[in-house]
């Protein structure tokens, strides 16, 4: 057994996922507490170049035409054995679609424990300890990291993707691929969906509504302060799932990750799934009337004051600062 941190890193079409820092970020500290390194693991296809900026000791580089994309049978068999060989101190997944398919799986095959919706870690001397939120974020949930090997899955907002890039490029190894023959599953083609009405991933000023928006009609709202700023509505699943903004305007896993200069968010709980997609942003403030939200744990600023109250109030302030 070492004391290595691994960090299996996330690409999309050329892009590593803020996540993937987030991780490496994370693996820092641990790496303090174990005295073991920080090793990244990038799966890809002439893709070496996507760890030029990763906060890690070294680089574990998988190189294979399968391994292009990510597909489950092809990065679960060669995952499989690496973490097999070396066995880590620890494996940081990412609290995804693409972290869960995998870290089930090979905790499971590899009879190793899982550890989901991560948020910290810490190390108290020798021992090496996590925080997670669970039930949406409002109760949070520590212990320390099983030995010798544990598998991590890691939600955002307990780093800063920044934290997890470094301006010198990490030493990189090449370790050869195990043969990929007889895959159950490959991608055929990659359909990126339609952007509807606006682009929400380009846009610099987000207004984004939830659950505590109640109605259609209180939709207004938000949409008189976004006129008024000069921002775009967008909101969480709830909102969407109502038919009350188009899909395309979703901000979470399974809608859009953005990156605005400032995110308003009304009425917001703030779950995982929502965070994920948000913490890119260079500003987050809450609007939401429960203190206890998760919200506030990755908002610069925020007020439990009730948002038909304040943005009324808030809209006509804009609106006077702008006539001067």
């Amino acid at each position: 057994m070492s004391q290595d941190i691994f960090v299996i890193t996330e690409h999309l079409q050329g892009h590593v996922s803020d996540i993937s820092y987030v991780m490496l970020a994370a693996a820092r500290v641990l790496s303090k507490g174990s005295g073991g390194k920080v090793i990244a693991i990038l799966l890809g296809n002439e893709a070496k170049s996507l760890s030029d900026n990763f906060a890690a000791d070294e680089v574990f580089y998988l190189d294979h035409p399968k391994l292009a994309e990510f597909t489950p049978d092809a990065y679960n068999a060669v995952l499989g054995g690496l973490i097999g060989n070396h066995s880590p101190r620890a494996v940081l997944f990412g609290d995804t679609s693409i972290g869960g398919d995998l870290a089930g799986k090979l905790s499971a095959r590899l009879n190793l424990p899982l550890i989901s919706h991560c948020l910290k870690v810490y190390a108290e001397g020798s021992v090496l300890k996590f925080t997670s939120q669970i039930c949406g974020g409002k109760i949070m949930a520590e212990g320390d990291l099983p030995e010798p090997t544990v598998l991590v899955m890691m939600v955002p907002g307990g780093y800063k993707p920044e934290e997890g890039q470094s301006e010198q490029p990490p030493k990189v190894t090449a370790i050869p691929v195990p043969g990929l023959e007889d895959l159950r599953i490959t991608l055929t083609q990659y359909i990126e969906p339609e952007t509807g009405d606006v682009d929400i991933s380009k846009e610099p000023l987000l207004i984004a509504i939830g659950r505590g928006i109640q109605t259609e009609d209180n939709i207004e709202l938000a949409q008189e302060l976004a006129d008024a700023i000069g921002g775009v509505v967008c909101g969480s699943r709830p909102v969407v799932d109502q038919g009350w903004l188009q899909a395309s305007r979703l901000v979470g896993k399974s809608g859009k990750a953005v990156k605005p200069k400032i995110y308003l968010a009304m009425g917001i709980s703030g779950a995982p799934e929502h965070a994920e997609a948000i913490t890119g942003s260079n500003m987050i403030i809450a609007i939401n009337m429960d203190s206890t939200a998760p919200i506030f744990n990755i908002a610069k600023y925020g007020t439990t004051a009730d948002l038909f109250d304040l943005v009324p109030v808030l809209t006509e302030q804009v609106k006077a600062a702008k006539n001067g």
